[in-house]
């Protein structure tokens, strides 16, 4: 029997598919894929299998055995193929290159799965929808929007998921071991692969192109859920209004709304929020956690956006163009409020009066009117101003410094206060601007 490893020598031939075999044995085993006949039941589940090591290789599930042991950091696996898959993490081998882009592998299975997206290949299909996917796993993702089945539940916490490897990716959060540290912030992580990700936010690499547009990503999720922007992909509908949803994510905020629900908790204070990256962000006004630097001058932000929107300061880039007129912006908020301009919207109501503002910031300036309140106080003499801009003015006042105190329209004061006695009568006649505009070129001057 052993020999005939060595001459190749296949006498056992299936007469469903014409496949060979050395034995009789790996024969009947072959041939239980043609009758379906499946032995071996689990003895935790309804399960079964076709061969014995299947069998006991599924069991592993139930018990949590995990005896392939990686020699390099003494991780454990169930699998001995998912050993083999982690061990190119510490070899660095990538043996399987595409010949479109030239980006290697470590598997050829990965390698196929990518190429798909140079072929545009999707050969998984929705049955409840129109959607086709480049890989299983996107697809099984995608069939939990429309079930809602949660099937997989935390025993500590109760919080369900549709699929098994979320509730797992939660469960490490219960008992987490943060060995993975960061040594440019101190961060720490749960696994090589998180701190592998989070590193991206300080080397500035970006590694996945949208195949659409220039833009680059630190993730290939980002990527895939910015590209829906070119293809107008909405795949996550709301259970609970019309609204469609590029990211399953945003589905989810979104349906808080209706919900109420705000399930993250400030640690520091009594604050909720519907989404944890709002928390997040809100968290660090109380720790003081600057993690996104701008590589061009070094200034630290606690939001990625805010480092985005800093960074177009250097680069120059303005990738928001309005829908009705060639300008372009840095930022999407300042676009929205420049089409108001060719809109005519007006979505800012005054609470006192019937006056709307295409800015929030000039209703805020206007409603200072109803409520006389000064905020902005001069250091110099304590005069208080509604406006910044008008205390920047006063200021100018101030900034004079002549001896006999020359008031810009022409006339001189011995004391300072006289010249304030001169300028609040000023405030009755028609003068008084002229009087002003003088005084800041004057005060220019010096």
């Amino acid at each position: 029997m052993h020999q005939k490893t060595h001459t190749g020598v296949k006498s056992h031939t299936c007469f469903e598919c014409g496949k060979t075999f050395i034995s009789a044995n790996e024969l009947k085993l072959h041939q239980r894929i043609h009758t379906g006949e499946k032995p071996y039941k689990c003895s935790h589940c309804d399960k079964r299998f076709n061969q014995s090591s299947n069998l006991k290789t599924h069991e592993r599930i139930h018990t949590g055995e995990k005896p392939h042991t990686c020699d390099q950091c003494g991780k454990t696996f169930t699998y001995k193929h998912h050993l083999g898959v982690h061990m190119t993490i510490h070899t660095g081998e990538k043996p399987h290159a595409c010949d479109q882009c030239g980006k290697s592998f470590s598997l050829k299975s990965y390698l196929a799965v990518h190429m798909r997206f140079h072929t545009g290949e999707k050969p998984y299909a929705c049955d409840q929808c129109d959607q086709t996917f480049h890989v299983s796993s996107s697809l099984k993702k995608h069939l939990a929007v429309h079930t809602k089945e949660k099937p997989h539940t935390c025993s500590l916490c109760g919080k369900s998921f549709s699929l098994l490897q979320s509730l797992k990716s939660h469960q490490k959060l219960h008992n987490a071991v943060r060995d993975y540290m960061c040594f440019e912030c101190g961060k720490t992580f749960i696994s090589a692969n998180e701190l592998k990700l989070h590193q991206r936010i300080h080397t500035g690499e970006k590694p996945y192109k949208c195949s659409h547009c220039d833009m680059k990503f630190s993730r290939s999720s980002n990527m895939k859920s910015h590209e829906r922007i070119h293809t107008g992909e909405k795949p996550y509908k709301c259970s609970h209004c019309d609204m469609k949803f590029s990211r399953s994510s945003n589905m989810k905020s979104h349906e808080r709304i209706h919900t109420g629900e705000k399930p993250y908790k400030c640690s520091h204070c009594d604050m909720k929020f519907s989404r944890s990256s709002n928390m997040k962000s809100h968290e660090r006004i109380h720790t003081g956690e600057k993690p996104y630097k701008c590589s061009h001058c070094g200034k630290r932000f606690s939001l990625s956006f805010s480092l985005k929107s800093h960074e177009r300061i250097h680069t120059g880039e303005k990738p928001y163009k309005c829908s009705h007129c060639d300008m372009k912006f840095s930022r999407s908020s300042n676009m929205k409020s420049h089409e108001r301009i060719h809109t005519g919207k007006k979505p800012y109501k005054c609470s006192h009066c019937d006056m709307r503002f295409s800015r929030s910031s000039n209703l805020k300036r206007h409603e200072l009117i109803h409520s006389r309140e000064k905020l902005h106080t001069c250091d110099q003499c304590s005069r208080s101003f509604t406006s910044i801009t008008h205390l920047k003015l006063h200021m100018k006042i101030h900034a004079v410094k002549k001896p006999d105190h020359r008031d810009p329209c022409g006339q001189s004061f011995a004391p300072l206060p006289s010249l304030f006695t001169h300028n609040n009568h000023s405030l009755k006649s028609r003068n008084y601007l002229q009087c002003i505009i003088s005084m800041c070129v004057y005060a220019e001057e010096k």
